[in-house]
């Protein structure tokens, strides 16, 4: 395991407001730091002031786009323990997306304590005001100095922290999304699985012709037929048809996200049928009009459940529940972000206390 050079900053930030941190765009005293050379491994692991990093400009990253990383949050529970949510699940999701862009995995055991030691050394930071959080970024990137297309022999791994408030400024008020017919986020054999900046990049242009048609995000479709359903912005979806939950499978080019998989534990611990299959988009419009679509939601660490009211097909809007939030979004929103914060009991073993 990693042995951790600590360097505290020597002025530390004023605390922000509760109320009025966004997303992401506050960030705390400190950062985790860790290079990557082939003769060495991963070494040189270090704590240091956040700050301005130097690069040289022939950088491969910002040439050629190797790089991954990950989202996850602490949360300090009402007796003062703090707590991660399944970061071992980060931890082997990082892996699989360095395994896919060449970049040299990082021991779990690494990656959980390189978060810890962070958490801990800024520990103040963590808000708790109600549904705010201390955002965790862990990310790793190629370092080469080599405009040659190949795989890096040097990488750095780092974690920076933000307290942030809700994702979407709905907060759980359901949300309008457009279905997209003409771009795509990811095709199978590609890199859709995977956590890396360009699939994001990637669904920008969608993202804002949805928002000029009054829309918070998109609903992607498949790169192949455009037919079936895959992610919605950069969420996991799920509908509830006739009573039971139903989200895409795993095809290769959707994101295993942690939320989802939490999700559908605690919905089959609840009795509520679960699929995980191919969906058609015609089987999404067909049932919303004959009335058996009665929520649908999208979910991811971020917003951990972002409700869907409306959805707008070939310029006709569909609509869930009123464009309320529906009963089984509530629950499970309200057993995930209470298993989070500690607040109810954790029959799943997926909250991880930072001793």
């Amino acid at each position: 395991m990693i042995s951790i050079e600590i360097n505290k900053s020597s002025q530390l930030k004023e605390i922000p407001n509760p109320e009025n941190l966004g997303f992401g765009t506050i960030f705390t005293d400190h950062m985790f730091m860790m290079d990557y050379t082939q003769d060495q491994g991963w070494h040189n692991a270090k704590i240091v002031p956040y700050g301005p990093i130097e690069f040289d400009p022939s950088m491969m990253v910002l040439h050629y786009g190797q790089e991954t990383f990950e989202g996850l949050k602490a949360y300090k529970g009402n007796d003062g323990e703090i707590f991660l949510f399944r970061p071992e699940y980060n931890g082997q999701r990082l892996n699989d997306s360095n395994k896919r862009l060449c970049i040299p995995e990082i021991p779990i055991e690494d990656f959980i304590k390189s978060i810890e030691a962070l958490v801990k050394i800024d520990r103040r930071w963590i808000p708790e005001g109600i549904g705010t959080a201390l955002y965790i970024r862990p990310f790793v990137f190629a370092t080469d100095a080599s405009l040659k297309v190949h795989p890096a022999k040097t990488y750095k791994y780092m974690v920076i922290l933000s307290p942030v408030g809700a994702y979407y400024t709905e907060g759980l008020n359901p949300v309008k999304i457009q279905v997209e017919e003409e771009y795509v986020r990811a095709s199978v054999g590609g890199v859709g699985f995977a956590k890396t900046g360009g699939n994001y990049g990637a669904g920008l242009l969608a993202q804002e012709k949805a928002a000029q048609n009054g829309c918070s995000q998109v609903l992607w479709l498949d790169s192949k037929e455009h037919r079936y359903v895959e992610e919605v912005g950069t969420m996991n979806v799920f509908f509830v048809k006739e009573g039971t939950l139903i989200t895409p499978a795993l095809s290769g080019s959707i994101l295993p996200g942690i939320t989802r998989d939490s999700v559908i534990k605690i919905a089959e611990k609840l009795g509520i049928p679960v699929e995980e299959r191919k969906i058609d988009i015609h089987e999404i419009i067909e049932a919303s009009e004959a009335g058996q679509i009665t929520e649908a939601f999208g979910t991811g660490t971020a917003a951990v459940i972002s409700p869907v009211g409306t959805l707008v097909y070939q310029g006709k809007e569909y609509c869930f529940n009123h464009h309320r939030i529906g009963e089984i979004s509530q629950k499970l929103y309200d057993l995930v972000t209470g298993i989070q914060l500690g607040e109810i009991e954790d029959l799943y073993g997926f909250r991880h206390i930072i001793r």
